[in-house]
């Protein structure tokens, strides 16, 4: 017993250089500490050195991931395959030994090791996608396609499963049945961009060229240099049969909207006013337009830049402002114009104390640079101001609000309004701290803020809701303060588990945002790296995983990108470094975000660093997130496409919207949530 005790004692641990001993939970440690402070190679040194000497299975697990990132396939399989000798009944390190004969190209192998899962496991769809992939690379298509459709109806992976079958059907020519695939594929997930021109190549190929058409001006629409896209435009315009505006339509809005005036509570003093561009460009810059046609609900007057009455008219006229070569001109419904130089104000007078003026607004500009942007009427409150700008030659229509009118139009538009009470009540204080803190970013244009994602999504009227109007109401002039300032109250959709902190994003560092955790059942003081595999395929409970009025795909997704298509973006954007060899993730955050990426090819190499950079570079229009895995698939011993298993969707600084919606749904009210993802701001009043 006590030569067995000795021998235990030894296999826990190892002298150092100074005869110390270290345990193996401090030499895994050790490890681990070396990954997340972006030592990659060093710590698989690490983890291959503990798993030779006592065969640790952590150990294991932790060097054949790193093995794999690192883009070490050959090393990856034979650590995966010494951990399988040790472990054979071991599920998770014999699915990571088939994972890592996939990336090595050994289909076969792959095959075969996946067969002796436990039926447990085979009935799950990441096995069959696992599967069909390896019967993919060894050309039974066949047997790939049957289990691709078990993976389809198992539903864990709706997205990859369905893009996947869509491409066998699509290589059969099978184009209904691909169409129908790639369809289900977007209806999970429609940010799938890969998918979306599957969905348009495979309904042009069966005639269908009205779908395909708009289908196509979607993926032009989230990526202006996808030519793909733009050739698809040329080809199919004379085929559609319907006009181009019915293929995108827009919003069309004939009347007014009623609307309550939002009334200020007892004590509160003049609130602030703040300008909106509207219908701007995807960086917040005016958008070019000769003309901006709008109409008032209630009398209005107009105003010159000197605040002079330029003239007056009753409710619900139809005016414009007009561009005429270098001359900007107010025209009446009769047709009389009124010249001004610099800007106009349109000022509506409220006749009821019930009832608050709005001003319509035609041809606004929506979603700039994604793959819903289209141009509609909009309404809002407050005032109009119309700005002529000589130097872009363009009108500006500007809307001038209160702060709270302003958050109004916002909450539905950056939070589905079914959301809980208490969740839409933490969006509103976020939306009017982040207004505050910006006020002016744009002052250049001469409005404050603008009506994109650059800024925060203005909808103006039409995206009120009263769940909103309500949170607005309930936290009236609240905002988050930092030292006696607004904090950066930056958010995201989804964030996929896990909040990554300022620094690790890219940006300054930022004492209150830091890593927090939404895990409910995950210990993330424990995290290793491997878990990161399991987290992205096999997510454990998290607040962030709430899934009413929102689809899971914020929470999980998968991107499949061929080599071509991957190569032809990084040409278009960065430079041409030839077939894309390998995507090898050189920093981790702790919170799972790939903060630099290497990405090979056979003419060169370039890194990507910051979040954005990598989103925007590695997929048609954008990565969801740059939370991710990213696994190489072969077929024939050739790099055909990377799979990347993803989680979240934004940034993931700051406040997670659909985790504040789960927390809501638990029972935490607003305050507590806004502690949780920022604890060290103070709830206060604006004023």
């Amino acid at each position: 017993m006590k030569r067995l005790a000795g021998i235990l004692l030894f296999l826990l641990s190892v002298p150092n250089a100074f005869g110390a001993a270290y345990t193996v939970p401090e030499r895994l440690q050790e490890a681990a500490d070396l990954y997340f402070n972006h030592k990659p190679n060093e710590a698989l040194e690490k983890y291959v050195e503990l798993s030779k000497e006592n065969g640790n299975r952590t150990a294991f697990l932790n060097a054949i991931f790193i093995a794999m990132e690192q883009n070490k396939p050959k090393e990856a399989v034979d650590i995966a395959l010494a951990a399988n000798r040790l472990y054979s009944q071991d599920d998770e390190i014999m699915e990571m030994a088939a994972e890592a004969l996939l990336a090595d190209g050994q289909y076969a192998a792959a095959e075969r090791l996946l067969s002796f899962l436990p039926e447990s496991n085979q009935t799950a769809g990441f096995f069959h996608i696992n599967l069909a992939r390896a019967q993919l690379g060894i050309g039974e298509k066949k047997l790939a396609k049957y289990n691709l459709k078990r993976a389809v109806k198992a539903g864990s992976h709706p997205g990859l499963s369905n893009f996947l079958l869509g491409q066998v059907y699509e290589e059969e020519k099978d184009f209904k049945h691909a169409a129908t695939a790639y369809k289900q594929a977007l209806d999970y997930d429609h940010q799938f961009i890969e998918a979306r021109l599957g969905y348009a190549r495979t309904l042009e190929a069966s005639r269908q060229y009205n779908e395909a058409y708009r289908q196509y001006k979607m993926i032009f629409a989230a990526d202006k240099k996808n030519t793909k896209a733009q050739a698809a435009l040329v080809r199919l315009k004379p085929k559609i049969t319907k006009p181009e505006k019915e293929l995108a339509p827009g919003i069309s809005v004939a009347e007014h909207t009623p609307v309550l005036p939002l009334i200020l509570p007892p004590g509160q003093e003049e609130p602030v006013e703040i300008k909106i561009g509207l219908g701007v460009t995807q960086n917040g810059k005016p958008s070019p337009r000769n003309q901006v046609v709008f109409s008032p609900s209630h009398p209005f007057s107009v105003l010159n830049a000197n605040g002079k009455l330029i003239t007056s008219a009753s409710g619900g006229e139809t005016w414009s402002a007009v561009l005429e070569g270098k001359q900007a001109y107010l025209v009446s419904p009769k047709g009389k114009k009124f010249p001004f130089s610099k800007h106009i104000t349109v000022v509506p007078a409220a006749d009821s104390p019930t009832q608050a003026p709005t001003i319509l607004v035609k041809n606004i500009l929506s979603g700039a640079g994604m793959s819903w942007a289209n141009i509609g009427d909009k309404e809002y409150r407050g005032e109009l101001q119309i700005i002529h700008n000589p130097s872009l030659r363009t009108l500006v229509p500007v809307n001038k609000v209160t702060l709270d009118e302003y958050v109004q139009g916002i909450i539905a538009s950056e939070m589905p309004a079914g959301f809980p009470p208490q969740a839409l009540n933490a969006q509103a204080v976020l939306a009017r701290t982040y207004a505050l803190k910006h006020i002016g970013k744009h002052k250049a244009y001469g409005y404050d803020l603008c009506d994109t994602q650059n800024c925060q999504v203005y909808g103006g009227v039409l995206a009120e809701t009263p769940a909103g109007n309500a949170a607005v109401e309930e936290t009236f002039g609240q905002v988050l303060i930092y030292h006696n300032k607004p904090i950066e109250s930056v958010f995201s959709a989804n964030c996929g588990g896990a909040t990554q902190s300022a620094k690790d994003a890219g940006w300054n560092e930022t004492p209150y945002l830091n890593t927090v955790s939404d895990y409910q059942e995950f210990d993330f003081e424990k995290l290793e790296p491997y878990h990161f595999k399991k987290l992205l395929q096999y997510p454990p409970a998290a607040y962030s995983k709430y899934d009413k009025h929102v689809s899971l795909a914020a929470f999980r997704w998968a991107r499949v990108v061929s080599e071509p298509e991957l190569r032809q973006v990084i040409k278009n954007q960065k430079k041409d470094i030839g077939q894309i060899t390998a995507l090898i993730p050189l920093q981790r955050s702790r919170a799972g975000y790939v903060t630099q990426l290497l990405v090979k090819g056979t003419k060169g190499s370039i890194t990507l660093n910051k979040e954005n950079v990598i989103r925007n570079n590695l997929s048609l229009g954008m990565l969801r997130s740059s939370y991710f895995i990213v696994q190489p698939n072969y077929e024939n011993r050739q790099l055909k496409y990377f799979v990347f298993y993803g989680g979240g969707w934004g940034h993931g600084v700051g406040f997670c919207q659909t985790g504040a919606a789960g927390r809501a749904d638990a029972g935490q009210d607003y305050k507590t949530i806004l502690e949780h993802y920022f604890p060290l701001a103070q709830l206060q009043n604006a004023q």
